[in-house]
């Protein structure tokens, strides 16, 4: 079907590539959240959560532009049906769409992950409810549930399923359903959330939450053996616990931040020293007008008594002028932008 494809494809991947009037107020107001009133509603034993401040994403001018230029195309017009889904359902990705958060739940395996998300917005649950349920195509199977005094809509095609519910008038969750589930519980403190996890609670407050986009990943003991033992030069990093991982945009710049968290001040010193290196014989490699180093340069690596971080600050020209040298030659009238 199209199914809830859209309704996924507009909220989570068309920038990039998730009613009860009884809620307690654990729940956000729209556009009124902070990464802490969404990771509220999010589950306990998790492999991952990400955050996306949407709002802010998709009304930065290189994206705007972006949207502007392609909206008319026929390209994002069959990849999101852009215009229809705001007129049936009355929803404006740049005005409406504020937050999403999300979780990655399951086993470390293969094929056994699963997932939540909350997304933050303004809505009108039965138009958005009669655009889903219209364009899902004839073989999907839609049921509905009651649970906890919540109603929950689960679709399943072939073998392909999932849920979700209306949280209430600002808030949507979409993932299993078990999760979708945990996230009502938790709505009605009758189960514990993320930030009940000492783990992933001592992440939280050493990553930056007001980023544009975050993630962070609690790396279990198991895990980190698994790695060190498909390449041996992985095993520089066995004391890593956990990781974050940012991005965001100031003053024409992408700036992000990769933090390895480790207790080890000394193997940390390694680590640091060990990507350096790596950074080091990177800068040497030219291929035809392209130097690496170029790019390389804008990359920090340090450390500290519990954390590696590589840090850059890329100014947004600086991509398009290294694959213009590599394609085209050198744009000489382009240098004094990457400075």
């Amino acid at each position: 079907m199209k199914k809830l494809t859209i309704f996924v494809i507009v909220f989570i991947f068309a920038l990039f590539t998730f009613i009860s009037c009884e809620m307690t107020s654990t729940a956000p107001g729209a556009g009124k959240a902070k990464a802490d009133n969404m990771l509220r509603l999010l589950p306990k034993d998790v492999l991952a959560i990400f955050f996306i401040d949407f709002n802010k994403a998709i009304n930065l001018e290189i994206v705007d532009n972006l949207i502007k230029k392609n909206i008319d195309s026929e390209f994002f017009k069959e990849l999101t049906d852009y215009q229809e889904f705001i007129n049936k359902t009355g929803i404006d990705l740049q005005k409406d769409v504020y937050f999403i958060a999300g979780a990655i739940t399951g086993e470390l395996e293969e094929d056994k992950q699963e997932g939540v998300g909350i997304i933050n917005l303004k809505y009108e649950k039965d138009s958005l409810l009669a655009f889903i349920k219209e364009t899902s195509e004839g073989d999907t199977e839609f049921t509905e549930e009651d649970y906890n005094e919540f109603t929950i809509y689960n679709y399943k095609e072939k073998d392909e399923e999932g849920s979700f519910v209306f949280l209430n008038d600002s808030n949507i969750v979409i993932g299993n359903k078990e999760n979708v589930k945990s996230v009502i519980n938790i709505s009605q403190k009758k189960e514990e959330s993320i930030l009940k996890d000492e783990a992933f609670s001592a992440l939280f407050a050493k990553t930056n939450k007001k980023a544009l986009f975050w993630i962070g990943a609690v790396i279990p003991p198991e895990a980190m053996n698994e790695i060190k033992g498909e390449a041996q030069m992985l095993s520089m990093f066995e004391s890593v616990n956990a990781v974050s991982i940012y991005f965001d945009y100031q003053n024409a710049n992408v700036n992000t931040e990769i933090k390895l968290m480790s207790s080890d001040e000394v193997k940390n010193q390694e680590m640091a020293d060990s990507l350096n290196q790596f950074k080091a014989m990177g800068a040497m490699i030219q291929v035809q007008d392209l130097n690496m180093a170029e790019l390389l340069d804008k990359i920090e690596i340090t450390s500290g008594p519990d954390h590696v971080k590589v840090y850059a600050s890329i100014p947004e020209e600086l991509p398009k002028i290294l694959i213009e040298k590599l394609t085209t030659g050198k744009p000489e009238e382009d240098k004094e932008k990457i400075k």
